[in-house]
């Protein structure tokens, strides 16, 4: 039976299903055709969602559209072009930067794609950048979002473990940096091959007046480090102190936020944060069937038994994941397959620290991998470009993701410095 799980599961998948549907879905025809009572499936759903430090989730999305309301994306964007705008391609190592600080807001790819997006690919296109490369280095840039703290992704490998949430943000934000510089890197040379425009350089006082617009986005995400590993407050109440935070600057700093726009955006984050939590509670009953039929340890016990090298068993764990991403939610494939691989990892040695930082980062990559990588289709549907011409002139981008991807696995210290400096 477990078979036709699966076969449903990527039918509907392909069909065009949301996720959260294809997990319900397959799992309900499993249970029908199994005779298992219905009453699971509430209870399993139920189990899923009940977990404290998920409360943490509504609270930074409702910051996230707090200070996105409040002019925050167009305020990044500029002081990224004032500071780089003037080197050739700088719109583009731009576009990287502005989702280096909008990550730290947001906390997940798709919000960021949309969001800079909107803004970054028509005015790259105007000023005379390829459609395929002003959509594929948006699309691939929102990568650092989940990694850059807050991570909603690393929230959820924290529900799943009872790994602490700060030690997770502190891992990730070396990375992220890491692949954010990565890009830029790539996004010059490719710039400087292909002849891109550059802009003016922006007077010093430009500078600075821009930063001081963008600076209040980078400090709250300075206050929720500082307060989770400092241990002045829980992430659950980080993500209320987030909450207020961006409802000041929004009302009384940048002064675009009103009352009357408050409603409509708790509204929004409402809705958002039901949808995440219909995921997680349908990808919780959909482990729980893969774990009574045993598929969990057959995983374990294929990857082990093909080999027990350390190294070469990372590199198949990260095929399976950058497979996997490439076809489901980031989220809905934490909660199916990080416990299982996770034991997999802590069997030859790995910290479960970084290999937290391993998964999340193998399957935002998927995001941006075609044929169902969500960041693409969502980039594509702004630039009104195909998704083959953006898969073609992302592939520098994803090379530079790759390699980044290796050195994490393969170097302990990039993820695990930090919080070795502040928990150990």
């Amino acid at each position: 039976m477990i078979l036709l799980l699966f076969i449903v599961f990527l039918i509907l998948l392909f069909l065009g299903f949301p996720i959260a549907f294809a997990l319900g879905l397959s799992s309900l025809t499993y249970i029908l055709f199994t005779d298992l009572p219905f009453v699971l499936i509430p209870q399993k759903m139920y189990s899923g969602i009940d977990v404290f430090i998920l409360l943490s989730i509504p609270g930074f999305i409702l910051a996230g559209n707090l200070m996105n309301a409040s002019g925050i994306t167009s305020r990044i964007i500029q002081f990224c072009n004032a500071l780089i705008g003037h080197i050739r391609g700088g719109l583009g190592m731009a576009n990287v930067g502005a989702s280096m600080l909008f990550g730290g807001i947001s906390g997940t790819a798709i919000a960021d794609t949309a969001s800079i997006g909107t803004v970054m690919i028509p005015s790259m296109k105007k000023e005379g950048y390829d459609a395929g490369f002003s959509c594929a280095i948006t699309a691939t840039s929102s990568t650092i979002g989940p990694i850059i703290p807050p991570s909603l992704p690393l929230i959820i490998a924290g529900t799943l473990t009872g790994l602490s949430v700060g030690r997770l943000f502190l891992a990730g934000a070396v990375p992220g940096i890491l692949l954010g510089i990565g890009l830029i890197f790539t996004a010059y040379l490719l710039s400087v091959k292909r002849n891109y425009p550059k802009g003016e350089k922006a007077p010093f006082r430009v500078v600075v007046k821009s930063f001081y617009q963008a600076f209040w986005a980078v400090i709250m995400t300075l206050v929720i480090l500082v307060g989770i590993v400092g241990g002045i407050f829980t992430p659950t109440e980080a993500s209320v102190v987030a909450v207020l935070y961006a409802m000041v600057i929004g009302l009384l700093v940048y002064r675009e936020l009103t009352i009357k726009m408050i409603p409509g955006i708790i509204m929004n984050a409402a809705k958002t944060t039901a949808a995440l939590m219909v995921l997680v509670g349908f990808a919780n009953l959909f482990a729980w069937i893969m774990a009574a039929e045993q598929i969990p340890r057959m995983i374990a016990d294929t990857l082990l038994g093909l080999t027990q090298n350390k190294i070469v068993l990372l590199l198949l764990i990260n095929v399976l994941l950058l497979f996997v991403g490439a076809f489901m939610e980031t989220i809905a494939a934490m909660i199916i397959l990080f416990p299982t691989l996770l034991g997999i990892a802590v069997e030859v040695g790995v910290d479960p620290v970084q290999f937290a930082i391993i998964v999340v980062l193998n399957l935002v990559i998927g995001l941006t991998t075609p044929p169902l990588g969500v960041c693409l289709f969502v980039a594509s549907g702004i630039g009104k470009v195909s998704l083959e011409k953006i898969s073609l002139a992302g592939l520098p981008f994803l090379l530079l993701c790759l390699i980044v991807l290796l050195m994490v696995t393969f170097i302990p210290g990039i993820s695990l410095y930090l919080p070795g400096l502040f928990y150990d």
